[in-house]
């Protein structure tokens, strides 16, 4: 007899063989034991969760003379007409490869016709979201008003892609992707059926790979077991397999990339692929590595239950967390996810590799904020490694700029004043626009040995000005020195057109006539 592989050798007979899907399975239960059977169900899930095993335990469980708990009892003679093929209550339809309408329409034909023995004809749809338009809307109408005696089953790994005229007619149960610890177990139960011993590491570094697939962990145990066969099943030879990477290669290629040599860092890389690692498996197996890294960064209690390592490795992971951050951690992690995505159709995977290694050693190439305390952190970890030392160069501290010596300049005499009155628009020239036309409207006359007076009609707001502003008036007393090379003080004062006695003590000072139609 041909040999058969696992996952087929070990398919669940029954509901009790189901594993990680008690949701589900209590539900469908208890629907057959209060015989309120649906007439459509759509099983949603990834890979190897169950679907389709679970889709043919049902057909059979209905159509069971008497079932055992809710799953087919296998002795009735419903159960062995089904088990033998002799019966044609359960139609199998695969829509990846038969997905045109004229097979919805074969299934159409066909439904209004009860079954030979048994009470109900189910029909599976694996993959249903593969049918095209013109194929579901041949089947709404039957899905949603079948005969009594027809169920359907559809399964699918992508729900998004199905009508929702046809999710509304379905009662929908999500399978979830089986726990690795569940895995193993299963795994386990198989070996010993098989009488092979194994290692319970080497089971559940299998169960990790299989990421919550029940199927793709068996086939991964086949493919082990043939490589070791007749022999214990190790964790060394999982490895070998698999072509995963062992630890301590990423213990060395962390330290690698925490000290940024890049060169040790490529030639692990260099390691790893000529030992026949694949590149894919081999960035995957780092992300989980860091993954438990962060959570011993993290984490202030026991680990143990969370990360599937040995204790040994889990000490060694604690030295390590030990020299970096968990936002260098985090950056690491998310340029391997962008190399996870983008390697899988890469006709380059190893340049690519190369690439995001190089990132990593190097935080200048990017300008997030993650990469700039990355950097920081690089530095501070040279310094207290000696990699760079303080220079005992002493540097020539800059001069210190003397401070200007202000200038005193005598006070102004009469004539001075008199000569400021005289050339009152050339100093005025000195000033910026505002202050120039603000004093323009002021009359010049001397006040005394070093006192120039500046006369205001009382309703010009200037004054107001210089009054609020200090460093209007000063502007024009630097002027003014400027001009004369000699201290004089500026009084502003406030007269009106009545007050003539001011216009006729100014005239005589300044020895000029004031015209008092200018007022």
């Amino acid at each position: 007899m041909s040999y058969t592989t696992l996952y087929r050798k070990f398919r669940p007979s029954g509901f009790d063989g189901v594993k990680g899907q008690d949701h589900i399975v209590t539900s469908l239960i208890n629907q057959i034991n209060a015989d309120r059977i649906g007439h459509a169900y759509l099983f949603c899930g990834t890979r190897g969760t169950g679907k389709t095993s679970v889709a043919k335990i049902f057909a059979r469980a209905v159509n069971c003379e008497s079932p055992v708990n809710g799953s087919p009892c296998g002795e009735c003679e419903t159960c062995k007409a089904i088990n033998e093929g002799r019966a044609m209550n359960i139609i199998e339809m695969d829509a990846a490869s038969n997905n045109s309408v004229e097979d919805v329409r074969a299934i159409r034909d066909e439904i209004g016709y009860a079954p030979s023995i048994g009470k109900y004809t189910v029909y599976i749809v694996d993959e249903v979201h593969m049918l095209s338009t013109a194929a579901f809307n041949a089947l709404l109408k039957t899905l949603e008003e079948p005969p009594a005696h027809a169920i359907f089953i559809l399964a699918t790994t992508d729900p998004q892609k199905v009508p929702i005229t046809i999710l509304s007619r379905c009662q929908q149960y999500n399978f979830k992707r089986i726990s690795i610890d569940t895995i193993a177990n299963q795994l386990g139960a198989v070996m010993a059926a098989e009488d092979i011993e194994v290692e319970d590491k080497a089971l559940y570094y299998v169960a990790k790979v299989a990421d919550g697939s029940m199927r793709d962990a068996l086939s991964l145990l086949d493919q082990c077991i043939a490589f070791n066969l007749g022999q214990k099943l190790t964790y060394d030879s999982v490895l070998d397999v698999l072509g995963a990477v062992d630890t301590d290669i990423f213990n060395k290629l962390t330290d690698n990339l925490l000290n940024a040599d890049i060169t040790s860092a490529i030639n692990t890389l260099d390691e790893i692929i000529i030992q026949g690692r694949e590149i894919t498996q081999f960035v995957t197996d780092y992300i989980w590595y860091l993954r438990n890294l962060m959570l011993i960064k993290t984490t202030s209690k026991e680990v143990e239950n969370v990360i599937d390592v040995s204790s040994e490795q889990i000490e060694i992971m604690k030295e390590q967390s030990e020299k970096i951050g968990v936002h260098v951690i985090m950056r690491y992690i998310r340029i391997l996810s962008e190399l996870s995505s983008s390697i899988k159709f890469s006709p380059q995977k190893r340049v690519m590799a190369e690439i995001a290694i190089i990132k990593m050693c190097k935080p200048i190439m990017e300008s997030d904020f993650s990469a700039i305390e990355n950097r920081i952190e690089q530095i501070e970890n040279k310094i207290e490694s000696g990699a760079i030392v303080s220079s005992n160069v002493q540097v020539k501290e800059p001069a210190q700029a003397k401070p200007k010596e202000e200038i005193r300049y005598a006070k102004a005499v009469p004539k001075d004043i008199q000569y400021v009155v005289d050339n009152f628009p050339q100093v005025l020239n000195k000033l910026d626009q505002s202050a120039r036309v603000g004093f323009k409207d002021g009359i010049p006359a001397l006040g005394g040995d070093d006192e120039l007076i500046l006369l205001f009609d009382e309703k010009t707001l200037f004054v107001d000005r210089i009054q609020k502003d200090e460093s209007l008036l000063q502007s024009l007393v630097d002027a003014i020195k400027n001009e004369l090379k000699k201290e004089v003080r500026v009084t502003v004062k406030r007269t009106t057109k009545d007050n003539t006695g001011d216009y006729e003590r100014i005239q005589q000072l300044t020895n000029t006539t004031i015209e008092m139609e200018d007022f």
